[in-house]
């Protein structure tokens, strides 16, 4: 049996990571400033990730969601106490398009309706409803358009009124930072006004910060830069630190009911294991804050840069956008300077995103060969 050919491939083997590096099958060291998505929060393999994961499975890696799990308890008490959330209730799931799924589906459930309001470049999944309000056609197959789905450009409030005037719009779904879409972020106004309406007009604010959440922006949440309740928060990508889990938080005025929602793999001992970790980590280790002070300093350093043409984020969730395509660019800092990087839905936007317990020695050093690939590479002249 072969794979199924659905990933564009770099020639590397990575078979070992160590805080903000990995290995390949060569010995080959590469910093690594994308973190496979967002999703390597506190570092590759972390004694104290490992060894919460380990203790784990030597006693019970997995059991059904029919029986008590304490570590269930844990992660909600200790998630709520870190992000200032403890009012809300948490379900525990496997993704974030699996996040998205079931805020959507409470969103219908509260209100009865189906017509969702979702932003032009935004990314929410690539399963059934997460699809359709995700703004590329490109993968959403017909079956998944079974509801309206309207696209609108961030911080445009007016256009968003008009909408929800209608009385038929269901959610408004929206992420507290574009990651795919190219670190593009809303204003706080802009998501103050959002929650205003909904309220208004009884319609469900879902904050997709399945990328920025975590510590990414500097803040547990992006959206905790403005004076917002969001009815639901998705969460998953840092949670886990590369083991499968996500999450929603729930607002307590959605009533729970036996059968409402429910998941197979969803909040098992490992993932619970893994992502208590997770949290310790954050709070021993101060990354929040840290990715707050880092992420300034490095934001700094490369508006310093000639020939970056913007230079956009928050704490440690930043794109940089030039004026020519950077496919050829992320190669060369790829295989030359074995510095991972991300895309985005742009292709002028580089999205750096590296663990959250960088050290500033590894910012000036990414800096120091940014400037140097800038130099070396011919750069495409822009149509």
């Amino acid at each position: 049996m072969n794979l199924f050919d659905v990933y564009p491939l770099f020639d590397i083997h990575p078979i070992k990571g160590e805080g903000c590096y990995i290995f390949d099958e060569q010995g080959n060291k590469y910093l690594d400033f994308y973190g496979g998505h967002a999703v390597i929060s506190v570092g590759h393999s972390h004694p104290h990730f490992v060894k919460k994961i380990t203790t784990q499975l030597q006693s019970l890696g997995f059991y059904s969601n029919s029986v008590k799990n304490d570590l269930q308890v844990e992660l909600a008490k200790k998630l709520g106490e870190l992000s200032n959330c403890e009012a809300y209730n948490l379900f525990l799931c496997n993704s974030g398009a699996e996040a998205n799924e079931n805020a959507l589906k409470l969103a219908s459930f509260q209100n009865g309706k189906t017509k969702i309001i979702a932003f032009r470049k935004g990314f929410h999944g690539r399963t059934s409803a997460a699809v359709n309000v995700t703004d590329n056609a490109k993968i959403q197959a017909p079956i998944n358009k079974t509801f309206k789905t309207e696209l609108h450009d961030f911080n445009k409030i007016e256009t968003v009124e008009a909408s929800l005037k209608t009385g038929d719009i269901c959610a408004v779904i929206i992420e507290g930072i574009q990651g795919i879409g190219g670190v593009e972020i809303p204003k706080p106004e802009f998501l103050e006004a959002l929650e205003s309406l909904c309220k208004k007009y009884n319609a469900i604010l879902i904050l997709d910060e399945i990328q920025s959440g975590y510590g990414r922006s500097g803040d547990f949440f992006a959206f905790q830069k403005s004076k917002i309740t969001p009815d639901i928060i998705t969460i998953a990508k840092g949670m886990g630190n590369g083991f499968p889990i996500g999450g929603v938080l729930i607002h307590p005025k959605f009533e729970a009911k036996y059968g409402l929602l429910g998941t197979t793999f969803g909040g098992n001992h490992l993932a619970c294991a893994a992502g208590i970790a997770v949290l310790e980590i954050l709070k021993k280790e101060n990354l929040i804050a840290h990715s707050k002070e880092l992420g300034n300093y490095f934001l700094q350093k490369l508006k310093t840069i000639e020939g970056i043409l913007e230079v956009r984020g928050s704490g440690l969730m930043i794109g940089l956008e030039f004026d020519f395509p950077i496919k050829e660019f992320r190669k060369h800092l790829l295989f030359e300077e074995k510095i991972f990087t991300g895309s985005s839905s742009n292709p002028n936007v580089m999205r750096i995103l590296p663990p959250l317990n960088i050290t500033k020695k590894q910012v000036d050093f990414f800096i120091e060969k940014l400037e140097t690939a800038l130099q070396l590479i011919p750069i495409p002249s822009p149509i």
